[in-house]
């Protein structure tokens, strides 16, 4: 039971429309978007026992490319740009993205999170290169368990439901310049701006070994000092754990992320080739190593996809360390 509940604790999640947690030309279509809970996948789901401090480390790698010209200017039909694309010169974002979170529970009814990211991220586009790193946006939530169901039987809650409110901060770097010229805002580790998200999330135990959890999340997105808006974002997220044996743990996920087009400056000007819908299958393994230590890795697939203009995500991979104390 309580090797179960540690398990779970750490175990990963990752999906769209999320609900525990938390969130120019040539730009990328919501590039800050994450699918998934990261609150489940770095802390698990056994948040709501008083008095316990989590920390966890997580790494994310992700890829995308973009085409060079706006449908919009160009006057095509999307069918029509995505053709006239393939002969195109493609622009790639790629970013390595390391994060600490640390939690605590009070009472078994309410637990608070902060998320430190640093991201490094590079721009290429034919022959030309840009690199940005430092210090990413914080953020910081609360999810409050709003309903529980009574002790069962070598289960402990059989199931609960809670919210989650939180904010992230502009605190971010986000004024990164080569030459007194500002770079890229998707080389910028931060985007500079104030949001504010809101969600719910349930979580189903089967059984001993088996659990679905579910999620979902809306975030919007403010407005940066240079007249930058990313979309607003809705994350939706399905996932059934299973237990295998003492220390192996898995889990496969659905993860479904909405987005809508970037502002681009304070005239209003939209970037059509950001936003879409995207689904994402990913599978996920969580090894108990002992003593409250669990690592965790995962590969976010993209099965399907309705994408503004011309995009193409990549796989997403993470790893991660969780520990109990």
């Amino acid at each position: 039971m309580s090797c179960l509940r540690r398990r779970r604790l750490a175990a990963a999640f990752g999906i769209a429309l999320s609900a525990a947690l938390l969130t120019a030309p040539r730009l990328w279509a919501c590039s800050i978007c994450r699918c998934g809970d990261p609150t489940f996948n770095a802390l698990g789901s056994n948040i709501y026992s008083a008095g316990r401090f989590t920390l966890a480390f997580d790494w994310d790698h992700l890829s995308k490319e973009q085409g060079t010209f706006g449908a919009q200017e160009m006057g095509f039909s999307t069918r029509a740009f995505r053709r006239a694309a393939q002969d195109q010169e493609l622009e790639t974002v790629t970013e390595n993205r390391y994060t600490l979170t640390a939690s605590y529970s009070f009472a078994e009814r309410f637990v608070v999170v902060a998320r430190l990211p640093y991201s490094s991220r590079t721009l290429t586009a034919g022959d030309e290169e840009s690199r940005g790193s430092g210090v990413s946006d914080p953020e910081f939530y609360g999810l409050v368990r709003l309903w529980a169901s009574n002790f069962g039987p070598g289960l402990g809650r059989r199931a609960w439901i809670s919210a989650v409110f939180g904010v992230k901060t502009p605190w971010g770097v986000n004024d990164l310049s080569e030459d007194g010229v500002r770079k890229d805002e998707h080389v910028q580790p931060g985007t500079g701006s104030t949001d504010f998200f809101g969600g719910l999330s349930g979580l189903y135990l089967f059984d001993e070994k088996s659990a679905l959890f579910s999620s979902a999340q809306y975030r919007g997105t403010g407005t940066n000092d240079f007249g930058y808006k990313y979309g607003n974002i809705v994350l939706a997220n399905l996932a059934y754990e299973r237990k295998w044996t003492e220390w192996l743990d898995s889990a496969l996920e659905l993860n479904f992320r909405h987005s809508g087009e970037d502002r681009l400056d304070f005239s209003g000007t939209l970037d059509p080739n950001t936003g879409g819908d995207i689904l994402y299958l990913t599978p996920r393994l969580i090894v108990d190593l002992t003593h409250g230590l669990v690592v965790r890795a995962s590969a976010q697939i993209p099965v399907w996809k309705n994408l503004n203009g011309i995009q193409k995500e990549k796989t997403v991979f993470n790893a991660g360390l969780t520990y109990l104390f």
